[in-house]
């Protein structure tokens, strides 16, 4: 880990603070430890620190006004913020009395929401830390990222051992982690929607099929949904509808968890050659996430979307308003029955760019449309080249 150089820059002007969000094990403490060395700590998944500052988050007041002047000249850290929320009003109050600045670090904002917790109203920047990108690392091997997915750990393990560290962190972070945190208080129920995910996972959601299968309400799956949103476990994907159309499908979501290897372990898959439908849904969803890492890291703000009509035709993903038409094909040869949907969206909406991220050797043009290997792709999109 140490090698690697992640991309997320963060750079506190005086009396600036920040969030810093990500799910667990994507590096957080140790991107913290090596650009913040000087700052002081406060980690809260250690016992004792935890249950003194939960009885008593004045704590933090009175131990810090304690320190010099070149001790508080740096940020402090806070990992772990949100499992005592009422230490936010402290923080708060040391920002605006003593110009004090804060790195406050977690794995979700939602428990600090919960507990009506102060999110300090705009004084703190928010940056976000995801799995690793391919901009990271300098040889990125497909299938490795495809079965193991992109957290530090899983792919810089052997096979076997990030076989076993993913069917861990799923079950005992994914599932037991929303528990811990009081998330949700039907542990059976959210045990049997987590199991469903293996097959709604980027597929168009219906709370109906799912709520049934998991004996819920639909309102029910909506919230679990949006817990797995809060707490950075994945992104919802809404339908393009720019403009009105009865063909047009608006109202079904996808959803993606945050990982493509976590991904792999609820649909119970392994991706030996690069080839097959399970191959294809991987390498949609690694593609994905280099989208959504981008957008983040180099601070866009552009819409992804998915655009699909109900006699058939589709795009993978829209981005901005439209602007860009990207449709993700694992073939190593893409032929034109491949493109009829790219083509229609063409037809109604005329995008800047249209783009098939494929599996062919060489890039090329075939009418409007862009054919890129994903290796050129994702080195012009970490270049600024796509958007």
């Amino acid at each position: 880990m140490e090698n690697i150089s992640r991309v997320l820059k963060i750079s506190l002007p005086s009396h600036q603070s920040t969030f810093l969000w990500g799910p667990r094990k994507t590096g957080k403490s140790t991107y913290l430890k090596q650009h913040f060395p000087q700052s002081l700590v406060y980690d809260f998944l250690k016992t004792d620190l935890f249950l003194d500052f939960s009885k008593n988050p004045a704590l933090l007041r009175e131990q810090l006004l304690a320190k010099n002047k070149e001790e508080l000249s740096y940020p402090v850290i806070l990992d772990e913020v949100q499992k005592i929320p009422q230490l936010l009003d402290e923080v708060h109050w040391l920002i605006e009395n003593k110009n004090l600045r804060f790195i406050l670090c977690g794995s979700s904002a939602r428990k600090l929401k919960r507990g009506h917790g102060n999110l300090l109203g705009g004084r703190a920047w928010r940056y976000e830390m995801f799995p690793l990108v391919s901009k990271e690392l300098q040889e990125l091997h497909l299938l490795r990222v495809l079965n193991q997915g992109m957290i530090p750990t899983h792919y810089l393990q052997s096979t076997d051992e990030a076989k076993k560290s993913l069917t861990s962190y799923v079950q005992d972070y994914l599932k037991e982690e929303v528990f811990a945190e009081g998330l949700t208080r039907n542990i059976p129920a959210f045990s049997r929607f987590f199991d469903s995910l293996g097959y709604t996972h980027g597929e168009l959601t219906n709370y109906s099929n799912i709520a049934r299968d998991c004996a819920i309400d639909a309102k029910t799956v909506k919230e679990y949904y949006q817990i797995l949103t809060d707490t950075l476990l994945g992104i919802m994907i809404e339908p393009f509808k720019l403009r009105q159309s009865r063909d047009v499908i608006t109202k079904a979501s996808k959803f993606y968890l945050f990982d493509v290897g976590v991904a792999g372990v609820l649909t119970k898959r392994h991706i030996p050659l690069e080839k097959g439908i399970e191959f294809g849904r991987a390498f949609e969803h690694f593609i994905l996430m280099e989208i959504r890492a981008y957008r983040s890291y180099r601070e866009q703000l552009f819409d992804i979307h998915f655009w699909r009509t109900k006699s058939g035709y589709e795009v993978d993903f829209i981005l901005g308003r439209g602007e860009i038409a990207v449709e993700v094909k694992s073939a190593t040869r893409v032929d034109d029955t491949e493109l009829k949907g790219l083509n229609k969206f063409i037809d109604e909406y005329h995008p800047k760019k249209a783009i098939v991220v494929c599996n062919e050797k060489e890039e090329r043009v075939h009418g409007k449309i862009y054919l890129m290997p994903w290796r050129i792709f994702l080195s012009r999109l970490w270049e600024g080249k796509i958007l």
